[in-house]
Order: structure tokens, then sequence, then C-alpha cells
């Protein structure tokens, strides 16, 4: 081989490896995010390209959904982790905690910046908010989710992955609390309620979104100032179950059987999911005093969706020992009282309400 020859070679092998160096560099300056499937219509499917809402839910593992969105490979180094492969109206109180150890002890991997959890849209709110009290960590993580399976005409799944990722992977996420990101509008998990049945638009915020994610970047206007994540009181590190709390759905011509078959199947706090705000039909006090009297916790809540109860309005909360929510739904304030009667005195009425005005 002529030395020219040899030159010529050494020339293309250095270039080679210097590409090969700069490939290495920008792979490791690109954050790391850990998707973690738990099932759901994002990674669901259906006959025809036409069913949009009639369709079978979780039978997509997690790697395909990532694989079905290549894109995300030029936001983040990304991998998939299969927690569960359900529907998310099969969450429970074991599901929850479950997932929640994973996340912390991901975000506590110094290789892993940032976790998003591709969900079911059924219960996005409940398990955001869990996750937004108990995990201990300022890491982003992003919720995300699907109207439509990724089998259908204008599914919306694979972009709200993308844009998830791209939520988790910013700095400006870190310090906001569990995320949800559906739509391309960015929500904080302790405020975001479905709204609609099938709707692409279904979740929304009382107080509206956090931000927006546009043209590939996450944009935020405001930020949450409640009690979240690293500021919370609870942890889900120390929490290894929590005690049974049911709701109790009010309406006209209500009667007192959900009341008496709640406290008689051992649960330790009853949301009532009251008419307007919170109001208890001359009926139903009775039943809910006596389950008071018995040391279950009553809660008033209202099944409106959105605004404030106010305490010794619509009853004398004071006298009957019960708490108000603040702004927190029904579904919301079940997390929250469980969370509560787990990290400290079931019988503290006082102090319960001082967290749901706080939280």
């Amino acid at each position: 081989m002529s030395v020219k020859s040899l030159v010529q070679r050494a020339g293309t092998t250095c270039l080679l490896f210097a590409a090969l160096s700069l490939a290495s560099v920008y792979a490791q300056t690109k954050p790391n995010i850990v998707i973690l499937g738990t099932g759901g219509t994002i990674a669901g499917a259906g006959v025809a390209a036409t069913n949009t809402s009639a369709y079978k839910s979780a039978v997509v593992p997690v790697d395909a959904v990532i694989e079905n969105v290549p894109a995300i490979k030029n936001i983040a180094n990304v991998r998939g982790e299969q927690v569960f492969q359900i529907g998310s109206e099969s969450f429970n109180d074991e599901r929850l905690i479950t997932l929640a150890k994973r996340v912390s002890a991901l975000l506590k991997q110094p290789d892993v910046d940032g976790v998003v959890i591709t969900h079911g849209t059924d219960t996005i709110e409940e398990t955001s908010y869990f996750l937004n009290l108990t995990v201990k960590s300022a890491k982003p993580v992003v919720v995300v989710g699907s109207m439509r399976p990724g089998t259908a005409l204008s599914a919306d799944g694979a972009l709200n992955l993308y844009e998830a990722v791209i939520v988790a992977s910013a700095k400006e996420s870190a310090g906001k609390g569990t995320l949800v990101v559906m739509n391309d509008e960015i929500h904080s998990g302790r405020d975001v309620s479905k709204t609609n049945t099938f709707k692409i638009d279904t979740f929304k915020s009382p107080y509206g979104p956090l931000g927006y994610v546009v043209e590939g970047q996450a944009q935020y206007y405001r930020a949450p100032v409640r009690p979240h994540t690293i500021y919370s009181g609870f942890d889900i590190d120390t929490i290894t179950a929590l005690p049974r709390v049911g709701i109790a759905y009010a309406y006209g011509n209500v009667d007192r059987a959900a009341v008496d078959a709640l406290v008689a199947s051992g649960v330790k706090g009853i949301i009532y999911a009251a008419t307007g705000n919170g109001s208890v039909s001359e009926f139903m006090v009775q039943p809910l005093i006596e389950a008071r009297g018995k040391g279950v916790q009553i809660i008033r809540a209202s099944r409106t969706g959105a605004g404030v109860v106010v305490r010794n309005g619509e009853q004398p909360d004071d006298k009957y020992d019960f708490v108000v929510v603040g702004d927190q739904n029904p579904q919301k304030a079940r997390i929250l009282l469980a969370l509560a009667l787990a990290n400290g005195p079931t019988n503290d009425t006082a102090g319960l309400q001082k967290i749901f005005w706080s939280y």
C-alpha cells in the first residue's frame, strides 16, 4: 500500500472517529427519559380506522408505543418499561403505590432526568394528583394518554407522547410537580380533570393550563403554588398502604343506603359528593352524623366539578365535626384524605381541615 493510500485511509478513519465522538457527545447532552407504560387507550387498538371510541385498550406494549413515534429520539434518550398493562379504570390504591414507588426510585438515579407515564384517561387525574403529592423529586414527571387508539383516524396518542417527552426534557418543567400533557396543553396534576367522554380536548383545569407545547417547545405561563412533590408533607417512600376511603354521590331522592354500606364495609372516611356548594339534603344529615359518630371522617365535596366548598355554609360543620374540601373534586378529595389518614391521627378533624385548605 502506498504512503498516499495510508494517509488517505488514516484521514478517513480520523473523520469516522470524530463523527462517532460527536454523536456520543450529542447523545450524552440529550436528557435521559424513562417512559413507564401502564396501558390505557394510548396502548389500545381498534378493528377499523374509524373506531375512535369502540376499541380494546391496553394491548400494545410500551416499547411498540415508543417505536411508533421515532421523532422522540431526537428529543431525548428514551427507554420503556412496562409497569402495568391495564385500562386505567382498573387502577386501585395498591397499583398507585406500586407506580409511585417505581417513579420515586427512578428519579433517584443520576442517569434519569425525568419520567413519562403512559396512562388511560379515565383516572389520569387521580394518578397524577397522587404522584404530585407523594413523589419527592423536583425532576419532571409527566403523565400522558390519548382519547383515540393508535389505529384510529386522527389518533392523538403519538403527538401527545412526543409532546410529553418534550415537556419532561425541558429544564423549565423542573419543580412544577406532576404534569399532564394532552392536546398541546400542559396541566398541573393537582388541577386537571377529564370533562368529556370522547372529545380530544376533554382535559381541563379550572384555572387553565400551566402552559402549552408549541412547535416542539414547552412554554409556561404560570406555576402551581399549592404544596407538591419536594414541598409536600407526604412521601411515597414511607407509604405501604392506604386506609379505605369511599365516595357517596348525592342526587334528588338520595337515601342513606350508600353511606350505610360504606360504613359497614369499614371505610375510614367518606367523601360526600354533594350538590351545589356541598349541600346535604334534610334526610341525609342524620346518616352522615351517625357515620361520623362511628369514627368515620365526613368530607363535604361538590359534584359540580369545580369551586370551593364553604365551611359552615350549607351545613354547620363545626357542630357536626365535618370537614369540607377546598376546591378538590370528589375523586381528588378521596386521594388526599387517604394520604392524610395514612400520615397521621385519623380523628384529627381540625388537622384534616387544614390539609384540605392547604393542598
